[in-house]
C-alpha cells in the first residue's frame, strides 16, 4: 500500500526520492524521510498546526512520561486488535506513533504541522510520515485495519471510507475534569469538559473506558502543558509567571478512550 495524490486521489508511485501519480502530480521525499501532501490550495494559513514552539513544549512534556499511561492504554487495545495497517491522525511529533509500530506491521503517522512531521521523521524511522490533511487522507479505500485519534479533528466520511470492514477508530478526548486545576489559574468559573456525544457514520462503538490519574509537575513541566492546551491563549501574563516559578504543581488527567468499529 502506498500515499493516494491529494489532488486526484490516484495512487501515488515511489521514484527515487519522489512520488508520482498517473496524473504526474509530485510530491518530493524530504531528507527527513517524511513526504509533504498537503497543496497550498488546501492550507487554512501559511503554516498550520503547531508552531516549533508548541512542538517543542509538548515533546518535553510527553517526553516526561506523563501521559505514557495513556499510550499504553491505547497500544494495550492495538495489542488486541492486531492490526496490520495503522494511521495516528494527528500525529504530531510521534510520541504516540512510535509505540504502535513496535504492534504494527505498517504504521503511518498524519499530521498538518510540517515542523512537528519533521522532527518525528528525524526521531522515528519505523514510521512512514506525512504532512496532510485530515479533511482529505491521501490513502485509498478500505486500507486500514485501524485509525487511532488522540484529540485530533477529522472527517467522518473520510475515516469511514479509509477502514476496513470490521476494522476499528480508536479515540481519545478530555473526559469532564481533565486539568481542571490547570484551567482554574485561567478561568474566573471552572466548567467541566461537556461529554462526549460523537457519533461516527459507518461505525459502532464497542468500548469505552476512562483514564483518570494524578500528576505531579515541575513549574517548567506545567507551563510546557499549559502551551499543549487550546486554553493557552486565555492565560494572562502572570499565569505563566506563577507556574514558571512553582516547584511542583498537582494536576488531575481525566482522559475518555472509545473504540469504533467499522460496519461490515
Amino acid at each position: 500500500m502506498s500515499w493516494s495524490c491529494p489532488l486526484c486521489h490516484a495512487p501515488l508511485e515511489r521514484h527515487n526520492n519522489s512520488y508520482i501519480c498517473p496524473q504526474r502530480h509530485q510530491f518530493d521525499l524530504a531528507k527527513e524521510g517524511y513526504i509533504n501532501l498537503l497543496p497550498v490550495q488546501h492550507k487554512r494559513s501559511r503554516d498550520p498546526g503547531d508552531s516549533a514552539e508548541m512542538m517543542q513544549a509538548r515533546r518535553a512534556f510527553l517526553d516526561a512520561g506523563h501521559y505514557q499511561p495513556l499510550r499504553e492504554a491505547i497500544a494495550d487495545i492495538l495489542t488486541h486488535a492486531a492490526p496490520h495497517n495503522v494511521l495516528d491522525i494527528g500525529c504530531g511529533e510521534g510520541y504516540y506513533t512510535h509505540a504502535f509500530a513496535d504492534i504494527a506491521g505498517h504504521t503511518w503517522g498524519l499530521d498538518v504541522s510540517k515542523v512537528a512531521v519533521r522532527y518525528g521523521a528525524k526521531r522515528y524511522s519505523q514510521v512512514e510520515f506525512c504532512v496532510a490533511s485530515s479533511q482529505r487522507l491521501p490513502f485509498s479505500d478500505g486500507c486500514m485495519d485501524a485509525v487511532v485519534r488522540i484529540y485530533a479533528p477529522c472527517n467522518p466520511q473520510e475515516l469511514e471510507r479509509v477502514v476496513k470492514p470490521g476494522g476499528l477508530v480508536i479515540t481519545a478526548t478530555p473526559g469532564p475534569r481533565h486539568l481542571m486545576e490547570l484551567k482554574g489559574l485561567i478561568y474566573d468559573e471552572i466548567r467541566l469538559h461537556e461529554a462526549n456525544s460523537e457519533t461516527l457514520p459507518g461505525f459502532e462503538k464497542v468500548s469505552q473506558q476512562q483514564l483518570a490519574y494524578p500528576m505531579t509537575l515541575t513549574g517548567g513541566e506545567a507551563v510546557a502543558l499549559l502551551q499543549m492546551t487550546p486554553f493557552a491563549w486565555r492565560a494572562k501574563p502572570e499565569v505563566w509567571e506563577k507556574l514558571a516559578g512553582l516547584e511542583k504543581f498537582d494536576c488531575q488527567t481525566d482522559f475518555l478512550i472509545q473504540v469504533w468499529q467499522r460496519n461490515a
